[in-house]
C-alpha cells in the first residue's frame, strides 16, 4: 500500500490528513492552529488588516505531519510517495533576492508588512481601485478573466499597498510568492525566485495571468499602479502549472524534519476551494461549495461551453485551475461563518466582560460558566430559529459584514440588518443572518446562470456544511436546489492528496485519483419548495436593500 498525504492551510490552522492512495481510506489525520496567530498577533481587525506569520506555518507542518504520522500504522512514513498542498488565497508574501519571506529575516521578523497578507486582508482597497481604474483604459483589460473587477483580497493589490505603505521592505522586497507555492517550494529546496513553481490556480485567479498576453501583466502596467512594483515583473514568472505536476522530492533536510524519506514527491499547490472541489469529486455543472469563515465557490466547464464566455464579477475562469484540461470558475462570499461568529460575539460581550469581573462566583466556576455558554452559544441560536416561521415581515439583513467577493467585488459595502422591533430576538437576528448568507449565494448562482452556465446539482463541504442543518436547509430552501455533502470532514485535504497521488505517479490523471479515492456524500438536503416561493419574495427584497445599502450608504 502506498500513501499520499495531503495538507490544508486554512484560515486558523493546518490539517494533514494520510490517506492510501489506491482506496482513498484515511488512515490518520491531525490539525494544528497557528500560534500567533492564535495570539491575535499582527492582525488589526478594526483596520481590516490580517497578517500571518511564515513560522506559524512552518511549525504546524511539523507537527500536523508529525502526529499523524504517530497515528498511523508502523511502516506507513516509508510508504509515503506524494505529498501536496492547499491553502486559503489570494495570501502573499514578499520575498528577498535569496527567496527568504523578509519576516523569516531578523530585522522584519515582528513587521506585518513582511508577513503573509491573509486572503481575507482588506488593507488594499485603494490599490484594487487603481488597478481597476487603469485596467478599463489600458490597451488589454488584464481583469477580463478574474470578472472584471479587481479584488483587494488578491495579489497585486495587496504587494502594492505594503510597499506603498511601508518604505522600510522597499529595499529588499525583490519578489512575492503565494502561500501554496512557497510550501512545496520550501520542502524541495526550489526557494529561489526563478526557481519557484509557479501554480495556475493562484496565478490565473488573483494574479491577472494568462498565457495568451506572455503571462502577468506589463511592467508599464504595474509601474502604473505603483512606482514601488518597478522591477517585479522580471523578477516572476511567465509560465505556470497544473497541480498534477511534480515540484520535486523532499530534500533531506525536510524529509529528516518530517520523519519520512526523499522518495516523497511533491505536487504543485493551489488554493483550498480548489483542491476542496476536486475533494468532492467535482465535474461539469456541479456547483461546490467550500462553505466555512467565507465561502469558495467552484465549478469546471469544457473549453467548447466556455467558448467566448467571459463570466462578469466572479473571481475568474482558468484554465487548468481546478482539474487539467477544463476551464475552473470560482466565486465566493467574504463573509460566511465569520458572520455568524461575530453575532456570537456580539452575544457574548456581557460573559466576556461583565461575568469574568464578577465577585459573585469563584474563578473556577466564572470560566466553566463563560466556557459553556460559548459551546451552546450557536446551537442554542439554530434550534430556536429553526422553530420561527419564514415570513416576508421578518427582520433581512445584507451578509457584507466583511464587504463583497462576488458578485461584482466591492470590499467597501458593509453589512446592514433591518426590519428590527421591540420584539425581535436573538434567535430571529440570529435566523436574518443565516437566510442573508443564503441570498448571497443565490446571487452567485443567478450569476452563472444568467451567464449560460449550467448547475445540475450542489455539493457542500467544509465544517458547517456537516455541522449545521438550519444553514443548510435554509441554503437548498433558498436555492431551490437539492445540496448533497461531502462525507470527509477534510475534502480540501483529500483533494490535495488526490493531487499528490497523480504526482507521485500512481494515478495517470485527476480523474482517475477521484475515482479511486473518492469518499462519495453524507447526505443530502432537499429543498422545500413553500418555502422556496417565500423565499423569492424575501430575496428580492434582499436585493433592493443591498442596491440602496451600496448606493446610498457604503460609496
Amino acid at each position: 500500500m502506498k500513501y499520499t498525504i495531503g495538507l490544508d492551510y486554512g484560515s486558523d490552522s493546518c490539517r494533514a490528513v494520510i490517506i492510501e492512495a489506491q482506496t482513498g481510506k484515511e488512515v490518520a489525520s491531525s490539525v494544528k492552529y497557528y500560534k500567533r496567530w492564535v495570539q491575535g498577533k499582527y492582525c488589526d481587525p478594526a483596520n481590516n488588516q490580517y497578517r500571518q506569520h511564515p513560522l506559524d506555518y512552518i511549525e504546524a507542518l511539523e507537527e500536523s505531519v508529525k502526529e499523524a504520522l504517530s497515528k498511523s500504522p508502523s511502516g506507513t512514513a516509508e510508504a509515503v510517495v506524494g505529498m501536496s498542498f492547499d491553502t486559503t488565497g489570494s495570501t502573499p508574501a514578499l520575498i528577498d533576492k535569496d527567496g527568504q519571506i523578509l519576516a523569516l529575516r531578523p530585522e522584519f521578523a515582528e513587521n506585518p508588512n513582511a508577513m503573509f497578507i491573509l486572503w481575507k486582508d482588506h488593507t488594499a482597497i485603494k490599490e484594487a481601485a487603481r488597478i481597476n481604474e487603469i485596467a478599463k483604459k489600458w490597451p488589454i483589460d488584464y481583469t477580463a478573466y478574474e470578472g472584471g473587477i479587481y479584488s483587494s483580497e488578491w495579489v497585486w493589490a495587496k504587494v502594492a499597498h505594503v510597499l506603498k505603505a511601508d518604505k522600510s521592505i522597499v529595499n529588499d522586497a525583490y519578489s512575492w510568492v503565494e502561500h501554496c507555492d512557497w510550501m512545496p517550494a520550501l520542502i524541495t529546496g526550489k526557494t529561489k525566485p526563478a526557481e519557484i513553481v509557479r501554480g495556475r490556480c493562484a496565478a490565473g485567479h488573483k494574479a491577472m495571468w494568462l498565457k495568451e498576453w506572455d503571462g502577468l501583466p506589463t511592467e508599464d502596467f504595474l509601474v502604473e499602479i505603483a512606482p514601488e512594483l518597478k522591477g517585479f515583473r522580471e523578477h516572476l514568472f511567465h509560465e505556470t502549472y497544473t497541480s498534477d505536476v511534480k515540484v520535486g522530492n523532499l530534500t533531506q533536510e525536510w524529509a529528516d524534519r518530517l520523519g519520512l524519506t526523499t522518495d516523497v514527491a511533491v505536487g504543485v499547490g493551489a488554493f483550498d476551494c480548489h483542491m476542496g472541489a476536486v475533494g468532492a469529486e467535482i465535474e461539469p455543472k456541479t456547483f461546490v461549495r467550500v462553505i466555512g469563515t467565507s465561502t469558495c465557490d467552484i465549478m469546471v466547464a469544457s473549453y467548447e461551453d466556455m467558448h467566448g464566455k467571459l463570466v462578469p464579477g466572479i473571481c475568474g475562469q482558468v484554465d487548468g485551475s481546478v482539474i487539467p484540461g477544463m476551464i475552473g470558475l470560482e466565486a465566493g462570499q467574504s463573509g460566511f461563518g465569520d458572520i455568524y461568529a461575530w453575532f456570537k460575539s456580539v452575544l457574548a460581550w456581557p460573559f466576556e466582560k461583565i461575568l469574568k469581573e464578577s465577585s459573585l462566583v469563584d474563578e473556577a466556576t466564572k470560566a466553566k460558566l463563560i466556557e459553556e455558554a460559548l459551546d451552546k452559544m450557536i446551537p442554542e441560536l439554530s434550534k430556536e430559529a429553526a422553530k420561527i416561521p419564514t415570513t416576508e415581515s421578518s427582520a433581512l439583513a445584507i451578509d457584507w459584514m466583511n464587504g463583497r467577493r462576488t458578485p461584482d467585488a466591492n470590499q467597501m459595502v458593509k453589512g446592514t440588518i433591518t426590519g428590527l422591533n421591540l420584539a425581535s430576538s436573538a434567535p430571529l437576528i440570529f435566523k436574518a443572518l443565516v437566510e442573508a448568507t443564503a441570498f448571497g449565494s443565490k446571487a452567485i448562482v443567478d450569476r452563472f446562470l444568467e451567464n449560460g452556465i449550467e448547475i445540475e446539482s450542489v455539493i457542500g463541504i467544509g465544517g458547517i456544511s456537516l455541522k449545521s442543518p438550519l444553514v443548510m436547509q435554509t441554503l437548498a430552501d433558498v436555492l431551490g436546489m437539492p445540496i448533497k455533502v461531502a462525507k470527509s470532514e477534510q475534502a480540501c485535504a483529500f483533494g490535495a492528496a488526490m493531487f499528490a497521488s497523480v504526482a507521485a505517479g500512481i494515478h495517470p490523471d485527476i480523474k482517475a485519483a477521484q475515482k479511486a479515492m473518492g469518499q462519495g456524500f453524507a447526505f443530502e438536503y432537499k429543498p422545500d419548495m413553500e418555502k422556496h416561493e417565500v423565499y423569492m419574495k424575501i430575496y428580492a427584497k434582499y436585493q433592493k436593500l443591498g442596491q440602496f445599502t451600496e448606493k446610498e450608504l457604503f460609496q
